[in-house]
Formats: C-alpha cells, structure tokens, sequence
C-alpha cells in the first residue's frame, strides 16, 4: 500500500471515530438493550455466527482477554477481540488473529453499518450511544471475517452493558472492586449483582477470588440460572510462582490438572491470577476437566510466552526506565504497586499522575505515596480529566508540597519527572525510573508522546 493510500485511510478511519464519538458517551449506562438488539436483528445476528467469550469485573478484564485471544489462536483459532477503553487508536478495540483491525476495514465496515445506525435511531428516543454503535461494528466485523470464536469485554458492569446482547455460554469475572459506584451501586453487592448479569443460563462461570460479599452475589446469580462454576483457589488457580528474567514462572491448576513451567512475560501476583482465569476459561470452551485432563501444555506454554499488555506496567523507554500503567482505581493502584516491588528494583522512582474525575483519587495517591519519591501531577485530554489544580491539592495533601511538582500539560510533566528522575546525589542514573500512571487515558497519551506510535 502506497503512503498516499495509508493516509487516505487513516483520514477515513479519523472521520469515523469523529461521527462515533460525536454520541452519547460511553461512560453511561441504561437499564436497556432495546437500541442494541435492535440493530443486531436488522443486521441478521451477526454475533450468532460464532461462539464467545464474555469477560467482565473490575480490574484485569483486557488483560485476561488478551489471554484467553493468545491461547485460542495458539490451539489454531481464528478469533476476534473486542476490549476497550483503547490506548491511541479506537481500532485497538477491534482486534482480528492478534492485530488491530486496519483502518480501511474499520471505516469500510462502518460506512456499511451507518444506514442501520439511523434506522435505529430513527426509531428510538435516543439515538444509540458511542459504546453501543461501536459494539455492533465489532460484532459485525467479526461476522464478516469470519471468526471462530470472540473474546468480548464488557464495556462497564453487565447486565445492561450493551455486549451482554452475546448471552456467553463462558461469562469470566475478574476480581470485582468499588469503581463506576455512579452508575453500578455503592456496594460490592450491588456491583457484584450488575456484573453477574453476563451470567446466562447453562453458561460456564470462571470466578476469580472475590471479596466475600461480591461472591455471595456471583454465586447466587449462578445457582439461579444453573450455571456450572469454577472458583479460583478451588477449581482452578496459581499453585506456585517465581521470579524470572522478564516477568514469571507460574505453574498453574486448570480444570483438567496442573500446568508446570509456564512462563508469562509480565510482572505482578495480579497477572498470574489473570493467566490462572484465562487457562480455565479456555479449558471449559474446549470441554475439558478432571476426567478428560489438561489441554496441550506446550501449546499452553507457548501461548503465554507470546502475551503482552500494553499500557500495564509496560517499559516504554529507557535510562531512565519509563513505565506506563493505566491503573485508575485503588484495587488497580495495590497491585501495580506490588508488582513493582516485585519486578523493578529503583532506588528513585518519580511518578506522573493524571486521573478521571469521579475516582477515588484521594485512595489511589495513598497507595502510591509509600512507592514514590516524588510525584508529578497533570492533566490529559479526556473531557472527563480531573482538573491539574484539584489534583495537586489532593497529592499535596498526601506527599507534603515538596514532594509535588504540577505540570499541566502531559508532555511537560514527562519532561520533569524525567529530570527528577535523573537527579541523584552521586549522579548516578542507574536504578532510577518514572511510572506514569492514574487512567487509561493518560497512559495512551504518554505512551504516544513517548514512542511516536499514533496509529
């Protein structure tokens, strides 16, 4: 393909994400599905022509489902991967056999689905939102490739998210905490209760280790609609785990057995339970268990020595070491932390946080402030960013001001943490780092700002 061409497309695919972000935002949520079954019957149940994975929870979600899409493809299945939120271009959402869908398909496919879009619209009080008209054009595009099978995140909860139109007959749930409490409960239960929605009658639920009071729900949810269960800790988990050079070495209990010498090129307690929900996720698509034993393991071990997770704890640059990391809640913050700890050895870290209004802002600072020297405050593109100066009171408040530096723009605050990085009493570089981190969002922009990477 010619430049010429290249930038044609790209144009294209720009307008499109123009006119779909022009709708209601994804960040809400109705107690309705109405618009999106509507548009999948004109469309002709596109997301009947293959079998799926349904993925929801709190934190770990796009990691487990970039999982489950390596094992899959590395049993030779042709699969789909539909995840957000995306990092630098809204066709990392829609993944095909490992790669974003290009951006002639992605506006092809659209230029397609636009007339149902206002057929639908048309009809409703509403028209459809962003997260739902971006949904049908991943299910649709999936039905086009064809694939064998889809790995769907959920936009946000469960039961009314627009992708649990699906009805899986595999629903996994990562570990379930206090986020979205706007629009999913102020409770664990409550959370716990949307969240189990993608639990279907006849369905196989993979359950990580839960919070009591989010269990109870999950599991009550299972019994009433006969769905059998796997629990981490009982069914399935992670019954050893060392350091290696690179991330880990995991041996890992499935449903048919144990899986020894397992290497995942990631780091943290957290991304081995991930693997662990993954294994047992594709063991129950495959039909195995106890009496039949472990799928292939080789084939097992070579898929998770090819996983990556882009924008979790993820080295973007070096000397000094630049991580980015889009934890953005205070479950998400504890496990980076101690991922750090465990796979990085800095004698002087200096953190960039820019953050989403709505968070709990005050928690996360407070699990960072033990890991950090120092700490740079900022500010992203997101409508939705948390104001610079609210933030730099709020860091203030837990790091004493001579540990806060404010920066408004992202670029510059990269600068700055950088230079604080750099700065040591005996000029010696090595051992020093910056960890971006606070949102999805800020961890995209850093991540293009930081590797020239804007596809």
């Amino acid at each position: 393909m010619t430049g010429t061409a290249r930038d044609a497309d790209r144009e294209r695919r720009q307008e499109v994400e123009a006119r779909l972000l022009g709708r209601w935002g994804e960040a809400k949520i109705g107690p309705s599905r109405d618009r999106i079954e509507k548009l999948l019957d004109v469309l002709g149940e596109p997301q009947r022509s293959y079998r799926t994975i349904h993925v929801t929870g709190t934190n770990g979600k796009t990691s487990t489902a970039r999982m489950i899409d390596e094992l899959l493809r590395a049993f030779g299945l042709r699969t789909g991967r539909y995840t957000s939120p995306h990092l630098s271009s809204m066709t990392e959402r829609i993944v095909l056999d490992g790669e974003p869908v290009s951006d002639r398909v992605f506006a092809e496919a659209y230029a397609e689905l636009e007339p149902y879009l206002e057929l639908v619209d048309a009809g409703a009080d509403l028209r459809m939102t962003f997260f739902e008209a971006l949904t049908g054009l991943a299910l649709a595009i999936f039905a086009d490739a064809p694939v064998d099978v889809a790995v769907v995140e959920v936009g946000m909860g469960g039961e009314w998210d627009a992708t649990n139109v699906l009805q899986s007959p595999i629903a996994v749930i990562t570990p379930i905490g206090l986020d979205h409490t706007e629009y999913l409960g102020e409770t664990l239960a409550e959370i716990a209760t949307e969240k189990a929605g993608i639990i279907h009658p006849g369905a196989s639920a993979i359950l990580a280790s839960q919070p009591a009071e989010a269990a109870a729900e999950l599991l009550r949810r299972a019994a009433d609609v006969q769905a059998a269960v796997a629990r981490e800790g009982l069914e399935f988990g992670v019954l050893d785990r060392s350091l290696a050079v690179g991330g880990q070495l995991l041996t890992l209990q499935g449903l048919g057995g144990a899986y020894e010498q397992v290497f995942l090129p990631l780091h943290g307690a957290y991304q081995a339970q991930n693997a662990a929900c993954a294994l047992a996720a594709v063991e129950a698509f495959f039909g195995a268990g106890a009496q039949s034993g472990p799928i292939d393991v080789e084939t097992v071990r070579a898929a998770f020595a090819a996983v990556t997770s882009p924008g979790r704890l993820e080295p973007v640059r070096s000397a000094p070491t630049v991580l980015v990391d889009a934890s953005h809640n205070p479950a998400g913050m504890i496990a980076t932390v101690q991922a750090l700890g465990e796979g990085f050895d800095f004698r002087r870290l200096i953190g960039v946080v820019a953050m989403l209004e709505g968070k709990d802002v005050a928690g996360a600072l407070e699990i960072l402030e033990p890991a950090l020297d120092e700490i740079v405050v900022s500010q992203n593109s997101s409508p939705r960013a948390l104001d610079v100066d609210e933030l730099a009171a709020l860091a203030v408040e837990v790091f004493g001001e001579d540990r806060v530096t404010v920066e408004p723009r992202l670029d510059d605050a990269l600068e700055a943490a950088v230079r604080l990085a750099e700065e040591s009493a005996d000029g010696v570089l090595s051992g020093s780092g910056v960890l971006v981190t606070g949102s999805v969002v800020t961890a995209g922009e850093a991540r293009t700002l930081l590797t020239g990477n804007r596809r």
